[in-house]
């Protein structure tokens, strides 16, 4: 009893087939002689003759029949063809797409981000790429500077835009300067401040605060603002790094909340996330430490967030240059 014939790729491989078999066989399957066929896939009669029956051997059937105007494909034929046409295409597409990540048009970017610049940089860079680059797949992390450097020393951001902190040797990255990160205070629209003629710094103080726990970037930004200025730091005061939560607690409370002044001007815009809470116009220059984007110094970027990175740097350039 015959044995059936192993038809795995890796078995088809061995016993020979070839791409130019399949192309041959489609151009048949459009042309219907072998003559036309062989000159549209470049190659002689006798070539492509030998070439189908090389293919009829490894499919262990009749592919086609010859009839006086040229051939026809027989069943097994046209199923071979049709399956042959989709793995051609198929395989361009594969190629396309090899040729896409090559260029840096296609690829996954994975960028980590604190707050302010995720809102102000980030998010309509992306907003961009989804139209000059879709095939771009963007992964955000949005964290704190620490949080985020242990993530890129772990290969799990390619670059991050934040602050690098004292247990960062600097000979480990590259850092582009982007400049400090501007703070804002923020109340809800009908805090009693903002009814306060000369309201100074020192009249928030009288008020719950809310800001991140202690030893984080921003809160030590304001109590070193407010040393400097010669006024303790807040008496009552929530810790948390959730930005949800502080924004549910200055809608509710009359708590002062200080926030980078990008994430703050989304807040109070009017028809954006919450056109009620405002910004309190005192303390307009305090700021956190300059902050950069920054990447691991001896990992090559993909071309992709090689892409992604030069356009930010561009954005940076063209922020830096505008007057004010």
């Amino acid at each position: 009893m015959p044995q059936p014939q192993d038809k795995t790729a890796a078995a088809l491989i061995r016993a020979g087939l070839r791409l130019p078999q399949l192309r041959l066989l489609l151009a048949i399957a459009d042309i219907g002689q072998i003559s036309g066929a062989a000159a549209q896939v470049g190659m002689t009669q006798p070539a492509a003759s030998r070439l189908l029956a090389e293919l009829e051997r490894t499919a262990g059937a009749p592919l086609f029949d010859r009839h006086p105007r040229g051939v026809v494909l027989t069943q097994a034929g046209a199923l071979l063809a049709r399956r042959a046409r989709s793995a051609l295409r198929d395989i361009a597409t594969a190629f396309a797409e090899v040729d896409m990540l090559a260029s840096g048009a296609g690829g996954v970017v994975r960028i980590g981000t604190v707050t302010g610049p995720g809102l102000e940089l980030v998010l309509p860079l992306i907003r961009d790429m989804r139209v000059t680059y879709p095939e771009i797949e963007f992964d955000v992390t949005v964290d704190t500077s620490d949080m985020l450097a242990e993530a890129l020393f772990a290969h799990r951001i390619d670059f991050y835009i934040g602050r690098v902190l004292a247990n960062v040797n600097p000979r480990d990255v590259i850092v582009r300067h982007i400049g400090p990160e501007p703070i804002a205070l923020l109340v809800r629209k009908d805090h009693p401040l903002l009814r306060k003629t000369n309201l100074t710094l020192q009249d928030t103080l009288a008020h719950d605060w809310v800001m991140q726990a202690p030893g984080g970037l921003l809160r030590r930004a304001v109590e070193a603002y407010l040393l400097r200025h010669d006024l303790p730091p807040p008496s009552r005061t929530l810790s948390t790094s959730s930005l949800l939560l502080t924004l549910g607690i200055i809608s509710d409370t009359n708590v002062v909340a200080p926030v980078a002044r990008s994430v703050a001007d989304v807040l109070v815009s009017p028809g954006r996330i919450n056109g009620d809470l405002r910004i309190l116009d005192v303390a307009g220059d305090m700021a956190v430490d300059p902050y950069g984007l920054v990447s691991l110094r001896d990992a090559a970027p993909t071309p992709a967030v090689a892409r992604i990175m030069t356009l930010l740097e561009d954005r940076i350039r063209n922020r830096a240059a505008r007057p004010g």
